[in-house]
């Protein structure tokens, strides 16, 4: 599973921490759909394009800086107002239910992503989590799905990436395995757009639709 957008609604958690950076150097706030819009490559690439926005593009040195500054924001905010995505919890119970062995490959940092998950008392249901500072690539590159994957025991032909964006798919498409893409995510392009092999209305459909997409 991806984790922002597919998992959990981080939002409105990142959209503040976005606005507490920029106003701490005078800047405008944007607006969370303008936020939704920058979120899917991670943390970094998140202030990147929120300074861009307003106007104030940085450099190198600066982005780091400011990266590490937003890491300290955000680790105030974690779960002020993020919740999870609607059925989350009851799918995955499902799934561990029947056996089916799983994973989030995010681009959000290492801490934040298991703080959230034990907040929300997912971890004892994934068997991994890879975050984007786990020493492999980010989506789109596949090396974070293969980490999942040996991690969890799994062979990658038994293996269906899950999430909403383009990253993801193209995570998936990289590392060779299917693909489902879940509405009401973070996409900045339509999700029928992004090229999944298929596309579901909520997390409710996905045990179904897994069980589908299983070579009979």
């Amino acid at each position: 599973f991806d984790f922002d957008g597919t998992l959990i609604d981080s939002a409105p958690d990142l959209h503040a921490s976005v606005n507490i950076l920029l106003m701490r150097h005078g800047l405008r706030p944007l607006s969370l759909p303008d936020v939704v819009s920058m979120i899917g490559n991670g943390v970094k690439k998140l202030v990147e394009r929120a300074f861009i926005a307003v106007g104030q593009p940085l450099e190198t040195d600066e982005l780091e800086r400011e990266y590490e500054a937003m890491i300290g924001i955000y680790a105030d905010h974690l779960t002020v107002h993020t919740v999870l995505m609607p059925g989350v919890r009851e799918v995955l119970d499902e799934l561990r239910a029947k056996d089916i062995l799983m994973a989030v490959v995010t681009n959000k940092p290492q801490m934040p992503t298991e703080a959230i998950l034990d907040h929300f008392g997912l971890s004892s249901v994934l068997g991994a989590a890879i975050g984007g500072d786990a020493g492999v690539e980010k989506k789109p590159a596949p090396g974070i799905v293969f980490a999942a994957l040996e991690r969890l025991g799994v062979a990658l032909e038994d293996a269906v990436m899950v999430g909403d964006s383009l990253a993801d798919v193209g995570c998936a498409r990289a590392a060779g395995i299917p693909v489902v893409a879940v509405r009401g995510g973070y996409t900045s392009v339509p999700v029928d757009e992004i090229g999944a092999d298929v596309v579901i209305g909520s997390l409710a459909d996905l045990p179904a639709t897994l069980a589908a997409m299983r070579p009979a």
